[in-house]
């Protein structure tokens, strides 16, 4: 499973991160898709980045599988499981905007710079039920953000749904209404707090802090960590400069963190946190830690050839 979340520092530099919880990692490491490279698409023939993208991933075939990303506009994109729930398309739909399952990250990482533009360009986009190589097709859901905003996009059986996403955070199923809807049981902890409620960007404080989270779920399940980082990620004040807000980031995703030991699947295998990142808007830098190495590692944009045709593959 996974938790991802995005705030904007006290100037409105975008940070935006994630956890990816499995059994064992896929050999990922920080990839660089550079504006001069051609990406193989099943769909489109290739992809040609207008943005330089950073992130987490595994090359399969030539094509950079992201994890998360964010490109040097500022616009961030991270897939987490949604089991049960996601199903995308079984075929191209003719007259629309055709992306392969794996590639849609890096799909709208390399074309938009907001949130906004995503928002548009997806009434014209299909995703496919495509895997890359041997891989199976992963049942994912996104969330986008920029410096100002971020959405949710999931597709199930009755097409795609795009939520706006006051709360800026997201983990794993059941879909992002049920969750959004579920913070209303907490509110009830502040027994100020007017209802019925109105969430915007601005006013946002779901649940009371003066008893911190006396009373919030504990567990691993996406639900518990939902509520957990939401609660983190509006009541942590604004912090200036890059060391701090990344220090935020990594803090406050460490609220979802999840230890060997918490919890089995079936084969008997532990579920943990394989990795930390996040990208920070500011420096255009990407950060990232291991459950073996919490000692943050990063990788800057700024210290490569944005015009090379190669990928760049830092790890």
């Amino acid at each position: 499973m996974c938790t991802g979340l995005r705030f904007s520092d006290s100037e409105g530099h975008m940070y935006f991160g994630r956890n990816l919880d499995w059994i064992e990692d896929y050999g990922e490491g920080v990839v660089i898709t550079p504006r001069g490279a051609s990406v193989p698409a099943p769909f489109l023939g290739t992809i040609k980045p207008k943005y330089a993208c950073i992130g987490m991933a595994i090359v399969v075939e030539g094509a950079p599988c992201y994890f998360d990303l964010a490109n040097e506009a500022g616009l961030g994109v991270a897939g987490l499981n949604f089991p049960g729930y996601a199903q995308f398309a079984p075929a191209p739909v003719e007259g629309t905007v055709n992306v392969a399952a794996y590639e849609f990250p890096l799909y709208l990482a390399a074309n938009f710079a907001t949130v906004a533009e995503v928002r548009e360009a997806l009434k014209t986009i299909t995703i496919v039920a495509k895997a890359p190589g041997n891989y199976p097709v992963s049942q994912l859901h996104w969330l986008v953000g920029d410096a100002k905003e971020s959405i949710v996009i999931e597709c199930q059986a009755d097409g795609m749904h795009v939520y706006d996403d006051d709360l800026d955070v997201l983990t794993n199923q059941p879909p992002f209404p049920w969750h959004h809807e579920n913070m209303r049981n907490y509110m009830g902890l502040d027994p100020d707090f007017p209802a019925p409620v109105t969430w915007t960007r601005d006013t946002l404080k779901p649940f009371s802090s003066a008893a911190g989270m006396v009373g919030f779920p504990g567990a691993y399940d996406p639900v518990s960590r939902f509520v957990r980082v939401a609660f983190l990620n509006a009541h942590h004040p604004a912090e200036t400069g890059e060391a701090a807000n990344v220090a935020r980031l990594f803090r406050t995703l460490g609220g979802a963190f999840q230890t060997k030991g918490g919890g089995k699947q079936e084969g008997g295998q532990y579920e943990y946190t394989i990795y930390t990142g996040g990208y920070s808007a500011a420096t255009q830098t990407y950060y990232y830690s291991t459950y073996e190495d919490p000692a943050y590692r990063s990788a800057s944009l700024k210290d490569y050839n944005l015009d090379s045709t190669e990928l760049i593959c830092v790890k």
